[in-house]
């Protein structure tokens, strides 16, 4: 039977907690930061967390990234519908449906969940230079 000293305790503990919190990166107002700069392709998915939720809901890319929005089948049917009108999904339900739109000029684009919109189920994408 395996009986760890304390100290191999306290390390696998913290090998575990670091593991734990690999890839969450947190500002001053406790918000995930999401900077994708550099790559071409940037995936969110639709209905994370209590299927209410974009993840990652806001995001920073280059011009010319190309976003992906990924429905996981949770929280019932949802879209993404730009704020401004620049992009609109269908409204889906079902398990791996995409949708993408690539991001031509900076700026800032707010887009939302229709149906859940109400329900916090909003998201950015920061476009720079």
């Amino acid at each position: 039977m395996f009986d760890p000293t304390r100290r191999e305790f306290a390390a696998t503990t913290g090998m575990l907690a670091v593991a734990a919190l690999a890839g969450c990166s947190d500002d001053d107002d406790g918000e995930e930061q999401t900077d994708f700069t550099g790559q071409d392709t940037v995936s969110v998915d639709v209905g994370a967390g209590n299927g209410l939720e974009f993840a990652p809901a806001d995001i920073t890319v280059d011009v010319g990234t190309t976003v992906v929005w990924e429905w996981t089948g949770q929280g019932g049917a949802h879209d993404v519908v730009a704020e401004d009108g620049e992009f609109e999904s269908e409204l889906v339900t079902e398990a791996g449906h995409t949708f993408e739109h690539t991001f031509d000029e900076p700026g800032t684009y707010e887009y939302v969940c229709t149906p859940h919109q109400t329900s916090g189920m909003v998201g950015t994408v920061e476009v720079v230079e």
